[in-house]
């Protein structure tokens, strides 16, 4: 696509499934890029901070999406969705940046940003020796029942702090999984075609963020709140 022109749609892009936006982008609307722009601008920023360093590299990588788009969408058959589509192209240049940036860091600093890691998806020391005479290899103590914590407390701005905060420090294909499944609410098979994974892969990752997304909360409401 060569340019985009201001031509107003007959209704307001926001209110327009993707079909209809990607159909209006086609014709060159200005209206229809912004408002995909705004629809999942804020997420594929999000996507793209999980594989690279700053801010501000994660915004040009989000840039150099949109410009893939509007070149592409010309090309683009509509044999997945506007949105898997569109999260492959941003998943792709964020990992080509993500690994430029990772042959200018100390080895140190790589090992730390790990892909994803070979650990066990809740702490050993949470279950009983394969020794124990009754149960073993079984919960040392059940997880935490959250049903007698007040929801005052469960739903607080701290508590959902602790968990953006639990969530952020996942290995990134952990992070992107449990952003897309539990944030915001993409089925398995969308985040199989947009990230490129098996659904194996996909449970596999999903299940060690989710169980360590929940240790963090857990080690939290466990904890006596603060005094005011």
């Amino acid at each position: 696509m060569s340019e985009i022109s201001a031509r107003p749609l007959d209704r307001r892009p926001d209110e327009l499934a993707d079909e209809q936006l990607v159909a209006a982008l086609r014709d060159g609307d200005e209206g229809a890029f912004i408002a995909l722009v705004g629809r999942y601008g804020p997420l594929m920023l999000r996507v793209a901070s999980t594989y690279v360093r700053t801010p501000a590299v994660a915004e040009e990588v989000v840039q150099e999406t949109w410009l893939a788009v509007l070149e592409g969408i010309g090309r683009f058959e509509g044999r997945s969705s506007l949105k898997t589509w569109l999260f492959r192209i941003l998943a792709n240049r964020a990992k080509t940046r993500g690994e430029r940036e990772a042959r200018c860091l100390p080895f140190s600093c790589v090992a730390a940003r790990g892909e994803d890691d070979d650990g066990p998806a809740v702490e050993p020391d949470r279950f009983l020796g394969a020794d124990h005479p009754r149960w073993p290899s079984h919960w040392a103590a059940a997880p935490g029942d959250w049903a007698t914590v007040p929801d005052v407390r469960l739903l607080s701005q701290e508590t959902l702090a602790h968990v953006r905060d639990a969530i952020a420090g996942l290995p990134e294909r952990q992070q992107e999984v449990i952003v897309l499944r539990d944030v915001e609410g993409w089925s398995a098979e969308e985040v199989c075609n947009a990230l490129g994974v098996s659904e194996v892969n996909q449970r596999v990752l999903l299940h060690r963020a989710r169980s360590k997304v929940r240790a963090a909360l857990e080690r939290y409401l466990d904890a006596e709140p603060a005094l005011s």
